[in-house]
């Protein structure tokens, strides 16, 4: 999952619901598996399936016109409910490197971050125009500049800039997760240690 992170310019998957929390991302059944890997096919696995296991071919992930869009556009108050790492685990398996909302639970928010995830943030105005593009077009296209902190709806030009932290802003941007930024840094962490030894 660990990927350095620049521009991406992507189609995008529509989600428009809002309150979507983390047992419909991933439902708590499927949450055995300890490691990050193999959470990709339970991604909204209620939503993708019928119980019998075939797909249910109303559902966005299913149509192929959405097949290789590594951007999510998603309803507001995204990732709410159980605090499950999990959810953002089964986002970036699928291949998401973007979600985009105009709300995401805290929580939630943070752990895409620490999945190399980009977590977006929009105004409401901003995202109804992005989901107005795609219902027109399905292959409409949207550039995230992580350098620049904006997101570009290409179908018609408009911009805006999203606010993220420093330190993730250079995790992401050098393929770092929290250990190898220490590990990066050990020099110096060790030469603050000797200064503050009691």
């Amino acid at each position: 999952m660990k990927q350095k992170f620049n521009i991406i310019t992507s189609t995008c998957v529509p989600l428009p619901l809002e309150n979507v929390d983390t047992d419909q991302i991933i439902p708590a059944r499927y949450l055995k598996l300890t490691q990050k890997d193999g959470f990709g096919p339970y991604l909204f696995h209620d939503w993708r399936f019928n119980a019998d296991g075939s797909e249910k071919k109303d559902f966005v992930l299913n149509k192929p016109d959405f097949k290789d869009a590594v951007i999510l556009v998603a309803g507001k108050n995204f990732g709410s409910g159980s605090s499950r790492e999990h959810a953002a685990w089964a986002i970036a398996g699928y291949g998401f490197r973007v979600v985009i909302s105009s709300f995401f639970a805290d929580i939630h928010k943070n752990n895409e971050l620490n999945n190399f995830v980009l977590p977006v943030v929009v105004t409401e105005s901003f995202l109804k125009e992005l989901f107005d593009s795609i219902a027109h077009n399905h292959q409409t296209q949207v550039r995230v500049d992580l350098p620049n902190q904006t997101v570009t709806n290409l179908a018609t030009g408009r911009s805006e800039h999203f606010e993220i932290n420093g330190y993730k802003k250079h995790c992401l941007e050098n393929g770092l997760d929290d250990v190898d930024f220490l590990v990066q840094n050990r020099d110096k962490v060790e030469v603050w240690e000797e200064k503050h030894k009691r």
